[in-house]
């Protein structure tokens, strides 16, 4: 069966339709919701280190609880932990309205953390059953139109975002940040969601829970090939977050001429648009999945390349540096989904969950290290923007030579 194209698989898999349009509105409050953040510890504050310390905190918060929260989408109903997630989260946003000066960012940047728990819950239980709703052929498809539907609210959601706080302030983002989480719940309501439960996961939480928790990590390091992409990821976000979570935002505060709420959402706008290009760049040139394994390594430093260039261009034109944000982040989100489907194709339904989960602590810590250096150094020191962003965009280009170098043996077949 051959793979089917997007609007195919969306208009003829009800279940991957429901499920894809369900993640599409939650994302785009989500980044209602950033957008807000930034200008409150900006306005209140004026810290890049509060900034970076947000990044860090929210992905700390991603990462911390992975372990468990790969052992639930394992044990536990996937769909139900994506429904109790969305609600949670929409009650939590309101609680930002709350937000009135400089003494309530701390405990705002707690909350944010909080919500980073369970969009992380959300998605390592949707990224592990997305292989069940669709055909094996399709899974590069739904991967790739998964990222740019990720990358589109990105563009719409941070550029609406921008528009909303100047014009209407950010309590109105994080309102629509709150009924958007509730608009995707109503679209998993019904939602058919097979999912196969190892029987071996039965039993007491906390006297199995370690023991299922150490079966998931062994399964990784079972295979090296495996164990080798689980770090494709985390290989970008060792400088990507410092790039994207600190010097982006940076940017966009000091762009002449707009607020500084629409010059982030230029900056997370030119994000997105090159995260939704570059998986569907990478599905229609290759085509040849014996060479993904090779190619995720050079596609980090394709995207350091290109914010290298942002960093030696910085005051020519602003448009040119949206240009080659686009470019650095079309190669990032090519990474990204090749990586994916690798370990969703390899990896067993019963297991996929802690696999995923590993992925994600392991990008999230690597990006909360990023940021919170970033952070410390704009502060701190007499580092520039463009002078940081050399030097993160050069060690993102060292790590992904790296990660090339990097050779396991037994390249598993692609075909699970």
């Amino acid at each position: 069966m051959s793979s089917r194209g997007y609007v195919q698989l969306v208009r003829e898999n009800r279940d991957f339709r429901k499920l894809w349009i369900a993640a599409v509105i939650s994302m785009m409050g989500e980044w209602f919701n950033t957008i807000a953040l930034f200008f409150l510890i900006l306005e209140y504050t004026g810290s890049e280190f509060l900034l970076g310390l947000l990044f860090t905190v929210r992905m700390a918060g991603f990462a911390l609880l992975q372990p468990v929260i790969g052992l639930m989408a394992d044990r536990l109903n996937r769909k139900g932990l994506m429904i109790w997630s969305n609600l949670a989260q929409a009650v939590l946003a309101l609680c930002f309205l709350l937000v009135n000066d400089s003494s309530d960012i701390v405990w705002m940047i707690g909350l944010s953390g909080l919500m980073m728990v369970l969009h992380g819950v959300y998605m390592t239980a949707e990224r592990a059953a997305l292989p069940n709703v669709v055909d094996p052929d399709d899974l590069s498809t739904a991967n790739a139109l998964d990222a740019a539907s990720w990358s589109t609210a990105l563009c719409i959601g941070a550029m609406l975002g921008g528009v909303v706080v100047s014009i209407w302030g950010t309590n109105a983002a994080f309102i629509i940040d709150s009924v958007t989480f509730l608009i995707g719940t109503i679209f998993l309501v019904n939602l058919k969601l097979p999912q196969t439960i190892d029987p071996s996961l039965k039993g007491p939480w906390i006297s199995t829970a370690v023991g299922n928790i150490r079966n998931g990590w062994m399964r990784i390091r079972s295979q090296p090939p495996l164990f080798r992409i689980v770090f494709a990821k985390a290989s970008w976000n060792v400088a990507g977050g410092g790039l994207a979570g600190v010097y982006l935002v940076l940017l966009g505060a000091n762009v002449e001429g707009f607020g500084a709420a629409f010059g982030f959402g230029l900056f997370f706008f030119a994000r997105g648009v090159g995260t939704g290009l570059g998986p569907v760049i990478a599905r229609s040139l290759f085509t040849n999945e014996d060479h993904w394994p090779g190619l995720v390594g050079k596609l980090i430093v394709v995207s350091g390349m290109f914010y290298l260039i942002v960093g030696a261009t910085l005051d020519i034109s602003l448009w040119l540096t949206v240009l080659l944000v686009i470019l650095a982040h079309s190669a990032s989100g090519a990474n990204w989904v090749l990586s994916t489907i690798m370990m969703q194709r390899w990896v067993e339904d019963e297991v996929r969950g802690r696999v995923f989960s590993a992925d994600m602590l392991i990008l999230s810590v690597a990006f909360s290290c990023s940021t919170s250096a970033a952070g410390y150094l704009m502060e701190n020191t007499a580092l520039t923007i463009q002078q940081g962003m050399l030097i993160f965009s050069s060690i993102m280009v060292v790590s992904g030579i790296g990660f090339s170098a990097w050779k396991p043996s037994n390249e598993p077949l692609l075909d699970g």
